[in-house]
């Protein structure tokens, strides 16, 4: 499609949320258009986060292949910075200080803060949260720190901007994730395959497969290390009408937490809909109801309801639990910490069951 689109300038939308909006409507998958650009799926984010300008070579890459004109693009551009530098006048001026306690990724250490220096943190935090308003922000992100579903708990002591920049975070990366439409009833329907992966060893194995079988059901999902002070190991939400998201930041580097949170945020997503949920450590006395029916859910993913009296009288014995988890069809490491949270043995007993991981293990697969 050549011909121009309709353009009605938005005071603070980015090009990359016309980009999105094309891609999702035509069908047009993220690594399609990413094989066009210098740079790849790299550059294709900073398209769609903002922090890419589209220039010439850009726009005509996304004229052939999502549509539009050179010139289209060009114009969004251009339309875009000028709404953002107007934003960041006004944000500069009255609301600078409240910005500034916000985290952006990738963000070091300041000095003294010169006029221009402030101006730029400020916009890098305005492109971030594609808000141009404090107010702006408070209405998307900061209810998330008042509401229920953000569980705090005594041992959950991490600051709010660094969770919600990870969200935040989260988020974009999703943008790159093409899936169907999100239905509840889809996901449900592979559970039992996606359980069956906590049988393979290495992550650059069964988080691809997690991926595709979570993408078929309208679920994204994000792998994605939490910054400093933010202690969350996983979190759901829908970040469009038809797309959910359920970020992991492997917190825990073993199977039986990782696989935990996989299947408690997939139960939220299934029990508890459109919400937001951010879950740190899942188990503890002052959980509310969503909480323990995600736990629960979780804990019937690993041990069926079927074969629960056989569970609790499985002695500690390697190879009787090996054969349990063998026709419970997960693995063992997964069995190890519901029989440590269910004290049938203590938290030190048969950890070498588990699989354990390093961060360097974790590079090639984390987004």
């Amino acid at each position: 499609m050549k011909q121009a689109l309709e353009f009605t300038p938005d005071w603070f939308s980015k090009p990359g949320d016309s980009l999105r909006a094309l891609m999702v409507r035509r069908g047009i998958d993220s690594q399609e258009v990413a094989r066009h650009l210098d740079g790849g799926m790299k550059t294709l984010r900073g398209l769609l986060d903002g922090s890419n300008p589209i220039d010439h070579g850009h726009a005509g890459v996304l004229a052939g292949s999502v549509g539009g004109t050179i010139s289209f693009w060009l114009k969004r551009q251009e339309q875009y910075e000028v709404a953002l530098e107007r934003a960041v006048d006004r944000a500069a001026a009255v609301e600078a200080d409240d910005w500034l306690l916000l985290p952006v990724p990738g963000e070091k250490p300041r000095g003294r803060l010169t006029p221009e220096k402030i101006r730029d943190e400020v916009r890098r935090r305005l492109r971030f949260f594609n808000v141009g308003t404090m107010d702006a922000w408070q209405a998307r992100y900061g209810k998330i720190c008042k509401s229920t579903m953000f569980r705090a708990s005594a041992t959950f002591d991490s600051d709010d901007g660094a969770v919600l920049m990870w969200l935040r975070d989260g988020e974009l990366s999703s943008d790159l994730v093409s899936t169907k439409p999100w239905n509840a009833g889809n996901l449900e329907d592979r559970l039992d395959s996606i359980r069956k992966l906590s049988k393979l060893r290495h992550p650059e194995d069964f988080l691809p497969k997690l991926k595709n079988l979570c993408a078929e059901a309208g679920v994204a999902v994000v792998a994605k290390r939490t910054p400093p002070k933010c202690r969350a190991s996983g979190a759901s939400r829908l970040v469009a009408p038809d797309k959910a998201m359920v970020l992991l930041s492997f917190r825990g580097l073993s199977d039986d937490k990782f696989w935990f949170t996989v299947f408690h945020e997939l139960g939220h997503l299934i029990l508890h809909g459109a919400r937001t949920f951010v879950d740190s450590d899942m188990y503890g006395d002052d959980l509310d109801e969503c909480e323990n029916e995600a736990n629960e859910f979780a804990s019937r993913m690993i041990v069926p309801e079927e074969r629960v009296e056989e569970f609790r009288s499985l002695s500690i014995d390697r190879n009787k639990m090996l054969r349990f988890s063998g026709k419970a069809g997960v693995s063992i490491g997964l069995l190890v910490g519901q029989m440590q949270h269910r004290k049938m043995i203590r938290p030190d007993q048969m950890n070498y069951l588990k699989r354990h991981w390093k961060w360097d293990d974790l590079a090639e697969v984390m987004d």
